[in-house]
């Protein structure tokens, strides 16, 4: 994978990202590590270019680099939910990431959110046997593989590639037999009446599991999803220890979050 003669080294990030496209039309498929090897960056420089170009819908992360965006039109409403709320997002993934310990068990369900507390673990708790993750979503099955031998444990299933995500009866046998010290679950809508809901029934089987098989129980949500009613429930909401969520929530029903006994942490600036 080399640029022609007449190309000159990128001087700035968007130079970088502007070749990078340019390589990945040429082969269909680009690797983070012959990247950073070419460019002279990090393998993290490479992963936020990577994130930056497939918000413009220039490509689709895969493990260990990235595709063409044609071969991942499938998987459409995943990406346009990525881009939704992305600030609070990365904010609520930073803070929830910080509740990890060295040793947990940790699980990571489904959704833009979630991912984003993969994103944002710590360094010191990404060495080998820092931390077992367990998760049935691929791009954090991607985030988590590109650790420095990570212990990761993957739920099999029936892929949802809007949800980038495994689940079925096989997903959820897979999570029955395992037992996590923490689960971050995300979801579609959480009101203090109707708990978490996702418009998925097989989504909310997976995070129904995940959730009896966890010591504590994180839920991370931007503030839009605060108020609104899903169509199939996850887990009611006195049964979520924490929630993580940001400024722009309802604050009638963080008030009855409270009430119900749960912590709520406002991720914000």
């Amino acid at each position: 994978m080399t640029l022609t003669d007449g190309d000159t080294p990128p001087t700035s990030a968007s130079e970088r990202r502007e070749l990078i496209a340019r390589l990945l039309g040429d082969s269909g498929r680009v690797s983070v590590v012959e990247l950073a090897t070419r460019f002279g960056v990090t393998d993290v420089s490479i992963r936020r270019d990577l994130s930056l170009l497939e918000e413009n819908g220039q490509l689709r992360r895969v493990h260990g680099g990235a595709v063409t965006a044609a071969r991942g039109r499938s998987d459409f409403g995943y990406r346009m939910r990525l881009r939704e709320h992305r600030d609070a997002k990365e904010r609520i993934g930073s803070v929830a990431a910080g509740m990890i310990s060295a040793g947990d068990v940790v699980v990571l369900d489904s959704g833009t959110t979630v991912a984003q507390v993969a994103v944002h673990v710590p360094v010191a708790l990404r060495r080998p046997s820092g931390i077992t993750v367990i998760t049935n979503s691929l791009p954090t099955i991607d985030e988590v593989g590109a650790w420095d031998n990570p212990h990761l444990i993957c739920l099999g299933g029936l892929y949802l590639p809007e949800y980038q995500a495994t689940v079925g009866p096989q997903a959820v046998h897979d999570m029955a037999e395992l037992s996590a010290d923490i689960a971050f679950i995300g979801c579609d809508g959480l009101t203090a009446e109707t708990g978490l809901t996702t418009p998925h029934v097989l989504v909310a089987e997976v995070g129904a599991t995940i959730a009896e098989r966890a010591r504590r129980i994180v839920a991370v949500a931007d503030g839009s999803k605060v108020g609104r009613r899903g169509l199939t429930p996850i887990v009611p909401l006195d049964a979520v220890h924490v929630l993580i969520t940001d400024s722009s929530a309802d604050p009638a029903q963080l008030d009855r979050a409270r009430q119900l006994g749960v912590e709520v942490v406002l991720a914000d600036r």
